[in-house]
């Protein structure tokens, strides 16, 4: 595979992962826009409503909600239904510490809007420990 662009994240952390982005400019809750059980988006007003979030890297906006949403992130990865990595242009310590806690890499605070410069489907390689998320074209 070959580097379409690579983008540097202002915060990172976790391990590196490989996948395909699932992308929107809408927030993301863990308690209110999502079937946990299921593994999909469920919130009627969501921009991914009905796609599912497994295994997926996801690119959003904005990281919402309380303090459900960290034990929420741990219960969906230690039933294998977490998302692979989360990207966003603006954090929440509560998402961070529910990211920490589930084990799952993120990366926040881009200098360009990061959900209009990834496109959906794009196959991505995210690496905290450069605090990178590269475009990768095959």
């Amino acid at each position: 595979m070959n580097v379409k662009a690579v983008y540097r994240a202002r915060h990172a952390m976790g391990r590196s992962a490989r996948g395909t982005a699932l992308v929107a400019n809408d927030g993301f809750s863990a308690r209110y826009d999502l079937d946990r059980i299921a593994g999909v988006f469920s919130r009627p007003t969501h921009k991914l409503t009905g796609q599912s979030y497994v295994g997926r890297i996801l690119v959003l906006d904005t990281a919402k909600g309380g303090v459900a949403s960290a034990w929420m992130i741990h219960e969906m990865q230690s039933r294998g239904m977490a998302p692979l990595a989360f990207v966003f242009n603006s954090v929440n310590p509560i998402l961070v510490q529910g990211a920490a806690l589930g084990d799952v890499p993120m990366l926040a605070g881009f200098d360009d809007d990061i959900t209009r410069a990834i496109p959906n489907g794009a196959e991505l390689d995210i690496d905290p420990e450069l605090g990178t998320v590269t475009v990768l074209v095959s």
